[in-house]
């Protein structure tokens, strides 16, 4: 979506006016006869699938109160955390990949119609590209607010300069991508084809598109239509929760019964280094040493009890090398002594770590259905106290009863940031549930001082993007 990525050719087509030009093609691969067959189809989807990222959850922690960053090194961590964010930070700039993304849809979307090739396979292929552009401007509507709807390829500048689309449209395209997709794609695929969009998939992101919609209105038809959604999932008889809680982020766990949709990594091939990224600094149990790049708040160590078995999952508070014991501190500032994450850190990888990213699981769907449960009914029913209690057994706590409206949102809310560290979920919750300023602002360790504004609720369109496009308008206060 940069123009400065076609700048090239531009200069190319620009010396034709000296001379005539041979512009073949040095393949006999093109748009025209790329897109022809069953392959190319499959090709253009997986180019899709690779296109979500990796879902590094450092914007989620920094900007909540989940964490806090490593406070040296690059400037623009402790920007974002204190909330002194430009348009120019680094770690805003998700637009353009995101776009990048929703064009390879696009693509799938628009060409597969003209391919002959087994039409169910094809309507199939189809929901998937669906399934990922609504996943696309899921995560660009709830960063940056209103964006631009693009739902054709991109073939030229003239696809670049778009406008800004109100937000309730993009809601509007992602609700009707979702149910295009849950009615297109199977409940479930072979083993061969695990990690590919489900049916379950989509019902469960427009359940959670619906809670983020009905925000902080009581009353919202959106909390009736989130818990149905999230009924919906429960209802296949496909998903479960593991019985221990270290399972749902095993090696053995990718493609499992807890993990309804997740970026799958394979071991010191394809994966991912958020283990020793977010590990205690420096450290020598990691190949090539932990990074640090943010520890756990105090805040959010705090809240889990000793029961908790989530507790020692999430958190890294000791560890020995060479027959020493190195115990880790919540409050040191020293990076090197801090508690560490290692929810997602694969402890057998030699460069890159294969375990999967949770980007929906089947205790969040419980959660979903608890809360908008709650909300919608004007107090918990029997069967939000079970889909609540479900999680909160199998981490070791009691089950939980006799609670009031209030009460029990609150008891989601809590179990929510207990139970979903680490998944990318915790701003977002802030957000939709109108607490992230206070949230932030009660997270005052290592003086941090955050000035957080209202405004901040959505991230600034990032800068290369209003270079790019001059028909952007950025968000209010940056």
């Amino acid at each position: 979506m940069k123009i400065k990525h076609i700048a090239p050719l531009l200069a190319l087509f620009l010396t034709a006016c000296e001379k005539q030009l041979d512009l073949s093609p040095v393949t006999n691969l093109t748009n025209v006869t790329y897109y022809k067959t069953a392959d190319d189809a499959k090709a253009a989807l997986g180019a899709c699938y690779s296109s979500i990222g990796g879902s590094d959850p450092f914007l989620d922690l920094a900007t909540s109160d989940d964490a806090i960053p490593f406070l040296t090194g690059s400037a623009d961590r402790p920007l974002l955390w204190r909330y002194n964010i430009t348009p120019s930070n680094t770690f805003v700039s998700n637009y353009a990949s995101a776009y990048s993304g929703i064009n390879r849809s696009n693509i799938v979307i628009g060409r597969l119609p003209g391919i002959t090739m087994d039409e169910s396979l094809k309507a199939r292929y189809i929901a998937e590209a669906k399934f990922l552009r609504a996943l696309h401007y899921f995560n660009l509507v709830r960063l940056y607010g209103d964006v631009p709807i693009v739902t054709t390829e991109t073939t030229s500048l003239d696809g670049l300069a778009v406008t800004r689309d109100p937000a309730d449209k993009v809601y509007e395209l992602i609700e009707s991508d979702l149910k295009a997709a849950e009615s297109g794609l199977p409940k479930t695929y072979a083993a061969s084809e695990s990690g590919r969009a489900t049916q379950g998939a989509a019902k469960g992101i427009l359940a959670r598109m619906y809670l983020t919609r009905a925000g902080v209105t009581a009353g919202s038809p959106f909390w009736a239509q989130a818990a149905a959604k999230a009924k919906e999932v429960m209802d296949l008889g496909v998903y479960d929760l593991y019985a221990n809680f270290a399972d749902a982020f095993a090696l053995t766990a990718r493609g499992g019964k807890e993990n309804i949709f997740e970026i799958q990594n394979l071991t010191d091939v394809k994966g991912h280094t958020l283990g020793r990224g977010y590990g205690v600094r420096s450290s020598p149990i990691y190949p090539g040493t932990g990074s640090g790049i943010a520890r756990p708040s105090p805040g959010l160590f705090s809240l889990y009890t000793d029961k908790d078995t989530r507790k020692a999952v999430t958190f890294l508070t000791s560890y020995v090398y060479n027959g020493v014991t190195t115990t880790l501190s919540i409050t040191d500032p020293d990076f090197t002594k801090a508690v560490a994450f290692q929810k997602l850190w694969d402890k057998t990888a030699k460069t890159l770590e294969g375990t999967s990213i949770p980007i929906l699981r089947y205790a969040d769907v419980l959660l979903m259905y608890a809360e908008a449960t709650n909300e919608a009914n004007n107090g918990p029913t029997a069967d939000a106290y079970t889909a609540l209690n479900k999680v909160r057994t199998r981490a070791g706590l009691t089950a939980l009863s006799g609670l009031t409206y209030q009460q029990f949102k609150e008891a989601v809310w809590l179990e929510r940031r207990l139970e979903l560290t680490f998944e990318n979920t915790r701003r977002y919750d802030l957000i939709r549930t109108g607490r992230l300023l206070d949230a932030v602002k009660a997270e005052n360790s290592f003086a941090r001082n955050a000035t957080i504004q209202p405004f901040h609720v959505l991230m600034p369109i990032p800068q290369t993007d209003m270079d790019a496009n001059p028909n952007l308008k950025q968000n209010p206060g940056y």
